[in-house]
């Protein structure tokens, strides 16, 4: 059993919270602070019960080695205007001096703790970097999503030395969004499922094989699929290694009862450029020497369909190129989609990562149920998989 934040008693504890706040950064300065934002309120919560509020995170990869540039700081400064209060920065994770700084802190006080990784133990899972991190306080809860499904020091590790455990108000809102879609959807269920490449979708393509009513397959994966139907695909993206992995999952699909639907027509182009010449043809005539790099208005106008039919619907992975405004047609078409099912009642649910930036990018963001704030954690649990920073809470 996990205990949710809400329910634990942290009155005058301190309480570690393992927050993501790997923002992206440019001359110092944050550029985006939404996942500062997303938990807050964990932070607000714990301080509201009484507890002093002491966070971990990682920022980028220093690999193990002290990396100025991937120093917290900034996150400190940020996170103290949001909350309009002053958030204690310690230079260390680690150590009697950062232990001895937190029990001077005020009762009801933010620390941060800097960057986890700065400490080549932290992937390693080492125990006795656990135990240190462990020491600094009562309770341990985790809130970061986004590195759940990795099992770090400090996602993972650290629930043995820590006696009361819990996840934060933002894994239970990524739980109960995903749980309920995967475990116990309102039917029609609807997949739409996209990215460059087939062999980072596999899994999650068999997982719900069993659970949709359809998927809607779209981005670059789509051209491995064609080769394997025996199509032309001209110069698009095709993962040669795994075009018999792709066949298998069509024969799969016709004896699973799931509809899997792919583009009827795309947008190629005559270069991986934006300024490329490009133009819609269907999925049977792509010429030689041309890229598929969006779904094609047909495509969209079907997949809409789809999604309007739909009571939930899960998203991940982009139609095409996106970042290109010349191939981002089909995937902003999903996008408003996604925000008009919403609008008529459907839940629907935006896997991190590619989708969650191209949902931002179009601003759709709060039109959708869900927007999960981890891609390689959504994906996994969508895949039916373990996620250990969760798992070591159950005590």
């Amino acid at each position: 059993m996990i205990t949710s934040v809400a329910d634990l008693d942290v009155a005058g504890s301190t309480v570690l919270v393992r927050v993501d706040f790997n923002v992206p950064l440019q001359d110092g300065k944050i550029t985006d602070d939404a996942r500062i934002t997303a938990a807050i309120p964990t932070i607000k919560l714990i301080r509201e019960k009484g507890g002093r509020v002491v966070l971990m995170s990682h920022l980028g990869r220093p690999k193990g080695e002290i990396k100025p540039e991937l120093s917290l700081k900034p996150v400190a400064e940020r996170l103290s205007s949001l909350l309009n209060t002053d958030v204690v920065f310690l230079d260390n994770c680690i150590g009697a001096e950062v232990q001895q700084s937190i029990s001077e802190a005020a009762s009801d006080a933010v620390v941060l703790l800097e960057n986890v990784r700065f400490h080549a133990e932290e992937t390693q899972n080492n125990d006795a970097f656990a135990a240190a991190l462990g020491a600094n306080g009562d309770v341990f809860v985790n809130d970061a999503f986004g590195t759940s499904h990795r099992a770090h020091a400090s996602t993972a590790g650290i629930a043995k030395h820590v006696q009361r455990c819990g996840v934060g108000l933002l894994i239970e809102k990524e739980l109960k969004y995903l749980g309920s879609a995967v475990n116990d959807p309102q039917k029609p269920l609807v997949a739409i499922l996209g990215g460059s490449k087939i062999s980072g979708k596999i899994d999650v393509i068999e997982s719900l094989m069993d659970k949709c009513d359809a998927i809607l397959v779209g981005g670059g994966m789509i051209f491995t699929f064609y080769k394997a139907m025996g199509k032309q695909v001209g110069a698009s993206l095709v993962e040669e290694d795994r075009i018999e992995m792709a066949s298998e999952i069509l024969e799969k699909a016709k004896t699973s009862g799931v509809r899997l639907i792919f583009p009827t027509d795309v947008v190629v182009a005559d270069a991986f450029s934006n300024e490329a010449k490009h133009h819609v043809e269907s999925v049977d005539s792509i010429q030689d020497g041309w890229m598929g790099l969006d779904i094609g208005p047909e495509t969209e106008r079907m997949f809409r369909r789809e999604v309007l039919h739909a009571k939930t619907v899960l998203w991940n992975g982009p139609m095409g190129v996106f970042e290109m405004s010349s191939f981002e047609s089909g995937t902003r078409a999903v996008a408003q989609a996604l925000a008009d099912a919403t609008l008529d009642g459907a839940t629907t649910i935006v896997g991190g990562g590619d989708s969650a930036a191209a949902i931002k990018q179009f601003g759709f963001s709060k039109s959708v149920s869900h927007v999960s704030t981890g891609g390689g954690a959504s994906l996994e649990f969508l895949e039916g998989k373990i996620l250990p920073g969760i798992a070591a809470l159950d005590k």
